[in-house]
């Protein structure tokens, strides 16, 4: 069990073997980790600690956390994890951070306002603008990662003056090949998966273009579209069922559907809401194949 890195997500399978963690242990080698193991069988084995009573246990899990990281996919994905956890952790701080400066502004704002040195603003709307700022900087943050995502859609975007005849279709000479595209979706915490984490995840089955994170709107699901560099590449992804549930937050994936053209959904109208496995899931695949279709569009009038 704790090959799979199940049994106790917050386990460190690095630490446990005394290895570095983070960068520096994703850096580390096959043949480090090994030697690291056979030091630290050789400390830590039964025979040696005939007094421990944790001895066996601490053994175990020993034998366990190096038979994880000399398993490559495994290991990759522990590392996924491990980045998530200190990404979570930053954020988790900042957040604190901002919380206490704007305790502390309010808190300064009702002694300026007991010493008569200013007018008096109620601690609910002082609450409220506090929200408003929030939301402003997510906007912000949104809008960001918006510009990004179509520049690196702008220079990977595939077009074809004719069409394509073996699959995919095309308006206005942008390509789009919905045999490359995975739905990808989750329950059990929206914001698990990042970009970064899903294509950790996917690139061991061929190279990565594109993965694009939906809005979300719901705290437990979260879904995304991963786009392959070839339908081999996401045919393989599809196979191989088994990866997805090795997480403690299991990844459901299917195929974008040739349903009609690409660009179908005319642009002023809201994505529709379609479901798989069960799950809610927007239909951002027309919202992506449009935005090829414009970046296209820009480049040609450019």
């Amino acid at each position: 069990m704790a090959a799979t890195g199940q049994d106790g997500d917050d386990v460190d399978h690095y630490e446990i073997l005394r290895l570095p963690s983070g960068a520096e242990g994703a850096a580390l080698t096959v043949e480090q980790i090994e030697k690291a193991y056979r030091t630290q069988s050789r400390l830590r084995h039964p025979d040696k600690r005939p007094d421990d009573p944790n001895a066996t246990a601490d053994f175990q899990t020993l034998a366990s956390s190096y038979k994880l990281l000399r398993d490559e996919p495994l290991r990759r994905q522990f590392d996924a994890r491990l980045r998530g956890r200190r990404e979570a952790a930053a954020r988790a701080a900042a957040t604190g951070v901002r919380r206490r400066r704007a305790v502390s502004d309010l808190e300064e704002r009702e002694r300026a306002f007991a010493a008569g040195g200013g007018p008096y603003v109620d601690p609910d709307e002082l609450a409220r603008r506090e929200d408003k700022r929030k939301a402003a900087d997510i906007d912000r943050e949104l809008s960001e990662l918006k510009a990004r995502k179509s520049s690196r859609i702008s220079g990977s975007a595939s077009t074809s003056a004719h069409g394509d005849k073996k699959g995919g279709s095309t308006e206005n000479g942008v390509k789009t090949d919905k045999g490359k595209y995975l739905k990808v979706s989750w329950e059990g915490g929206a914001d698990y998966y990042t970009a970064a984490k899903l294509e950790e995840i996917f690139k061991q089955f061929g190279k990565v273009e594109d993965i694009v994170i939906k809005t979300k709107k719901s705290r437990n699901r979260g879904s995304a579209i991963v786009v392959m560099a070839s339908k081999e590449a996401a045919k393989t992804a599809l196979k191989n069922h088994s990866v997805y549930n090795v997480f403690l937050v299991p990844l459901m994936v299917a195929p974008v559907e040739e349903s009609g053209p690409a660009f179908a959904t005319p642009p002023s109208e809201p994505p529709r809401a379609i479901n798989i496995d069960g799950t809610g899931f927007v239909d951002m695949e027309a919202s992506v194949f449009r935005k090829l279709q414009e970046a296209h569009k820009r480049k040609q009038c450019g």
